[in-house]
């Protein structure tokens, strides 16, 4: 499975080393010799309905089964994500809190004062899961291609807005860029997630969202939201009828998020390596894997040393994004 990738101009693939996890941490350190005995907590640092949500909700439960424990999902929105983040690196280093994570983990040490260090702070164990993104807009929207949609901004400047899940979102990022592949000025409007920046848009408050596939294929189906273009190398199989942005006339628009779970820095690696191997298994259990081909999600596996390289190489590209972008740190 290839890695996520994003189309930015040569400057910006620069990639940093950064340190391996040694973040202090309070309690005991188990054995893992019979992990897991007890429930385990998965954090979302979202609100229920967004893509880490549904991919947690796919996946969890037959986790869970194979690991003889229940995992409970505790949705803890707020902060662009770094309420919930904080939890975890809060927790005990003892494989009972675990955090559900996406592209916006490396996004955010460029654009906020956060109380906890993003590579550091974390125990990488796998990632799960990749998908597209995606460009939507509501159905009486008038522009039915990306071409018109592109001809409207133009013509009104500033007058179009887009809705995303939070500054620094993969959402946000997305409309960001394609701001600067079509050269076109819309307006940024930020929520604390994107399933509120969809529900806006379907009723109407809202023109215009990136989100990925995993949100809203059931909204596109169900003609709540129009499908424009998919930020992605070729057509999706989900929607096969929906072209590519370079096929619509935007190139450069090669945007992919990804899904991933994390623990607590010095999580000890025997329980790493449970977790790593039940949850390779489970992803590739075929139920797990029909319902990612109906969301346009695909399987993105790897080892915990992959995981942490590729969060090393996505926090130095998309620091690069940003300033290309000229966004703005949040003031503390």
């Amino acid at each position: 499975m290839s890695m996520p990738r994003i189309a930015v101009p040569l400057a910006l693939a620069m990639l940093t080393a950064i340190p391996t996890p040694a973040y202090p941490q309070q309690g005991a350190r188990p054995t893992s010799q019979a992990y897991p005995t007890r429930p385990i907590r998965l954090v979302i640092p979202y609100s229920p309905g967004g893509a880490s949500d549904n991919i947690a909700r796919i996946v969890m439960p037959r986790l869970g089964e194979a690991l003889g424990q229940t995992i409970v999902i505790d949705n803890r929105p707020g902060g662009a994500g770094s309420l919930g983040r904080e939890l975890v690196v809060r927790a005990a280093s003892d494989g009972y809190t675990l955090l559900s994570t996406d592209a916006p983990h490396a996004i955010n040490p460029h654009l906020r004062k956060l109380p906890f260090d993003s590579l550091k702070d974390f125990t990488t164990i796998t990632t799960t899961a990749t998908g597209s993104m995606i460009m939507i807009v509501h159905p009486g929207f008038p522009a039915k291609t990306v071409k018109e949609l592109v001809a409207i901004a133009k013509a009104q400047p500033g007058k179009l807005n887009f809705g995303s899940g939070g500054t620094g979102a993969i959402t946000h990022m997305t409309g960001e860029l394609f701001k600067l592949a079509a050269k076109v000025d819309i307006v940024h409007v930020p929520y604390k997630s994107i399933a509120p920046a969809v529900t806006d848009l379907i009723g109407g408050q809202i023109p215009i969202a990136f989100p990925g596939l995993a949100t809203v294929g059931g909204h596109v189906r169900a003609g709540r939201v129009r499908l424009l273009a998919v930020a992605a190398t070729q057509r999706s199989p989900a929607f096969p009828d929906v072209p590519t942005f370079e096929e619509a006339g935007v190139p450069g628009m090669i945007v992919a998020n990804w899904y991933g779970i994390l623990g607590p820095a010095r999580l000890p690696r025997p329980i790493v390596n449970r977790l790593n191997a039940e949850l390779h298994r489970t992803v590739r259990m075929a139920e797990v894997q029909e319902r990612f081909a109906a969301s346009g999600i695909e399987t993105l596996l790897n080892t915990p040393e992959e995981f942490r390289a590729m969060l090393e190489s996505e926090t130095a590209r998309w620091g690069k994004v940003v300033k290309a972008a000229g966004i703005r740190p949040e003031q503390p």
